[in-house]
Parts: C-alpha cells; sequence; structure tokens
C-alpha cells in the first residue's frame, strides 16, 4: 500500500464533518466545566435580615405606624379594635398572617405570624409570649424578639395604622 491510502479518509465519514478525538474531547471537557460552574451559582434572591427589636415602632392610638400611607391613601380593612387586645398579649390573624399585640395599654404592635425558624405559623399568646407549637419558638409581645429557640431571628414587624380605636393594615 502507498503512502495515499493509508491516510485515505473512509467514504462513511468526510473531514469536514466527522469529529476527530480531539474535538471530541475537547467538547466533553467543556461539558465538565459548563456543569461544574453550574454547581457554583446562587439561586433565590437573598433576604434581608429581619429588623432588630429596636428598630419595631411603637405605635400609640391616633398615631399612624412608620410607612404608614399618608393621608387619603387606602388602608386595610380594620383589623380588630384596641379593646379586643389583652394587654401582655394579642391576637393571631392566621388569614393575614400577622399578629397585633399590646404589650403595655395604648401600645399596639404588629408582627409576621409566620415563624422565622422554619415557616410555622405562631399558634399561640400567652404569658407575654408570641408561641409556635411546631418547634417551641417563643417571641416577646413587646418587641417580636426571640425568647425561646430554636428561632434565631425576630418576628419581622408589619405596618398598621391605628387610627382611635381601629388597627388596620397599612396600605399597599
Amino acid at each position: 500500500m502507498d503512502d495515499d491510502q493509508t491516510r485515505a479518509v473512509p467514504a462513511q465519514c468526510h473531514p469536514r464533518t466527522c469529529a476527530d478525538r480531539r474535538t471530541v474531547l475537547a467538547a466533553a471537557g467543556a461539558v465538565g466545566v459548563t456543569a461544574a460552574l453550574a454547581g457554583c451559582q446562587v439561586y433565590g434572591t437573598p433576604q434581608p435580615a429581619a429588623p432588630p427589636p429596636e428598630s419595631v415602632p411603637q405605635l400609640e392610638p391616633g398615631a399612624p405606624s412608620a410607612g404608614a400611607p399618608s393621608a387619603g391613601a387606602a388602608a386595610g380593612p380594620v383589623l380588630a379594635r384596641l379593646a379586643d387586645l389583652p394587654v401582655g398579649g394579642g391576637k393571631i390573624f392566621a388569614d393575614q398572617k400577622v399578629v397585633l399585640t399590646q404589650p403595655e395599654p395604648g401600645t399596639v404592635r404588629a408582627f409576621s405570624s409566620v415563624c422565622t425558624h422554619q415557616g410555622c405559623a405562631v399558634s399561640e399568646i400567652a404569658d407575654g409570649t408570641i408561641n409556635c407549637t411546631c418547634h417551641g419558638s417563643s417571641f416577646s409581645v413587646g418587641d417580636g424578639s426571640v425568647t425561646g429557640g430554636p428561632a434565631g431571628q425576630p418576628l419581622p414587624a408589619v405596618q398598621i395604622t391605628v387610627d382611635g380605636e381601629e388597627i388596620r393594615l397599612a396600605g399597599p
């Protein structure tokens, strides 16, 4: 056989359409690198930390909360009346995912009713704490801070307005 015949490309594979060994290995390497980099991606958006307890607004009857709608802006429906909230306790509004508390006479606080441990709904308010019976976390009625673990973050504050006796969620 002469040299031209040993280098001949078989009829079923043309040099422009067939991949040689180097091309196959390069493509496999590129796929591997892409897969490795995909494993390094961060998914979702980071959630901001809950506000520190000292930044939870203290609301007095007749005073709108920080960030509440200005005069003429729509507020949500009435959640409760001040007289509905026991002093040192509060009430859970499951449908709105809100807890209203009255730690001192005339002072109203509002928090998310979603426990910061694993997202269960808090289920009771007793002895000055908001309690999640899923895993035993408890939070202060005064500022939403953790009073018993395993939760590590306070309950986030919820914006409300207090107008006379009526307590409403702040508008959108």
